[in-house]
Order: C-alpha cells, then structure tokens, then sequence
C-alpha cells in the first residue's frame, strides 16, 4: 500500500513538471506580426472584395521553344517593343546545317542520276519502232525513268524538312506586344515543352484578374461596376481618391482553386475562386506593373447593364 502511494506521488510530480515545461515553451513562442497593411475587406453593404493580379489585356503570352537546344543569340531584351515575327531568341543549328550540306549532295546527286534515266527513257522510246528494243526493256527504262525522279522529289523533300528545322530554330513572337521578362540566357540549354524562355505582353491598356470566393460568386453579375486600389491602399486616409475605376469584361466560367494564397494560417487551402476580369486604362499618378497586386470592390447593389436593358 506504501509502494502504491509513493508511485502515484512520482507520477504527480511527472505530470506537474511536464505541465511547467509546456507551459514554458509556450509563454517563450516568439509573437506573429502583424500584416504591413490592412487585407481588403467588405467596407460596406453591397460591395464584396477580391483579389485582382494586374495583367496585359492580351493576357501575358509565354513563348517556348518548339526545339530542344543551346542559345547562341538573345536578340530582345525586357522593356523592348516588338513586332510579330520579330526573333527572340536563337538556338545552336551547326548540326543541322551539316545535315543540310549531307542533304543538298545527295539532291545533286539525284539530279544526275534522275537526268541520265530520263535521257536514256527517252532515246530507247524513239527508237522503239525500229526494234532495237524489246517491249519489256522499254518499260523498265521508262519505269527507272520514274523511280529517279521520285528519288529526286524525296531528296529535296528531306532538304526542305531540314530548312524548316533550322528556321524553328529561330523563336519567334506571335503577336506585336512588349518583352515582360527574358527567362534565359546565352548558353543555356532550352528544353523543348518546358519553362517558357520570353514573356510577351501589350501593357499599353491593362487588365485585372480578380479572384471571388466561391461562396460570394453567386452575387457577381456581368456588367457590375467595380473599383480596384493597389495593394494596401485601400485602407489608407484619403482611399477614395486612389481608387482606379475598372471597367468589366467578362466572367471565366469555371470556378477554379485558389492560387494566390497569402499564407495566413486561418486561410483555407482548398478554396476555389470565381475569375472576374476587368479592364482599365493607366492612371497618371500611378506606376502600375503586370503581376502587381491590387485590392478590387465589386458593387453588387447596383444593377448591371443587361439587368437594366432587361427592365
């Protein structure tokens, strides 16, 4: 009965000083601080918040490479305005230029020899009458005739395939827009398929992405007005006179997960968001970059312009 006594007293003393060191490393946890600025918010009745990311109105075009190889030539740089079908970028084509040199020797020789069999085809036929040849030797002369000449036309197929190879080695813009980012430099190896080398984009007239929380999605409307600040601004003094207007474009109709996590540890990870997108022209007073972010209040007590042409 003793024993039983003194094991139940050393498990209390176990217990209390486990409870005393759990408690000490907590009270020791280093505080998490707060946000540099206030996250957007509903401020009033009527307006929901989203989270927009700034793009160019053609949508940022991520141009590949359609071959794998080294870069010799980086001929754009950021900033640069550029035309469709300007280069971008060069890769390394000394193998396939040697295959073109391999390849043009072998059209040449099947010129001569699809010549010698047409000329010989043509000398048997015009004597064909005297007997001097027999019918059957006639067709294998005009069949050899044929067979150069097709011989000839796949030569020079491959030369052409072999051309177009070392033009793709070229890359290309699609589209007239300016350079947003360079993703690679001269010798650096491109993998055909993977991370796009060059960002193109039109930031003469910009839009904005805007990311709705599935539970509010049901409110958004097309046409609905809305206004976007940058990052922060929104709940500064004097917010409404920083406030950009935007003007709608059109809803994506496919609600998708979210991406664009802030990291705080309340946030939901498997929240999917409903993708508003927004257009607006450049302020003076602010300097505005694709892939900033931007605080965006959709007004959904008014009426859109489809509701209003409805009534």
């Amino acid at each position: 009965m003793f024993k039983k006594r003194i094991f139940l007293i050393i498990i209390a003393i176990a217990g209390a000083i486990a409870a005393f060191q759990l408690t000490r490393g907590t009270a020791s946890e280093v505080a998490i601080p707060p946000p540099p600025y206030e996250p957007a918010v509903r401020d009033k009745n009527g307006l929901i918040s989203a989270a927009g990311l700034v793009e160019s109105l053609s949508e940022n075009t991520s141009v590949g490479s359609p071959n794998s190889g080294t870069v010799v030539v980086v001929h754009v740089k950021v900033w640069d305005k550029i035309k469709a079908g300007q280069p971008l970028l060069t890769l390394d084509g000394r193998e396939l230029n040697a295959q073109l040199e391999v390849q043009n020797a072998a059209v040449t020789a099947a010129e001569s020899a699809a010549e010698r069999a047409i000329d010989q085809a043509k000398r048997w036929t015009s004597i064909k009458d005297s007997g001097a040849v027999s019918a059957s030797d006639l067709i294998n002369y005009q069949l050899a005739a044929k067979e150069a000449a097709a011989k000839l036309n796949l030569a020079r197929a491959q030369a052409d395939q072999l051309k177009v190879m070392i033009d793709r080695l070229v890359v290309r813009s699609p589209i007239d827009a300016t350079v947003l980012q360079v993703n690679v430099r001269v010798g650096e190896f491109v993998a055909a398929g993977m991370k796009a080398p060059v960002i193109l984009g039109n930031i003469d007239q910009l839009q904005i992405r805007c990311d709705v929380d599935e539970q509010l999605a049901t409110r958004v409307r097309e046409g609905l007005p809305a206004k976007g600040y940058l990052k922060g601004e929104s709940t500064r003094a004097g917010a409404g006179d920083r406030a950009i207007p935007l003007k709608f474009l059109r809803i994506e109709p496919f609600v998708i997960p979210k991406v664009s996590l802030t990291g705080a540890s309340i946030e939901r990870v498997d929240t999917r968001v409903l993708q508003v997108i927004y257009q607006f022209d450049r302020p003076a007073d602010h300097n505005i970059f694709v892939g900033q972010q931007m605080d965006v209040y959709i007004d959904t007590s008014k009426s859109s312009p489809a509701n209003e042409a409805a009534k």
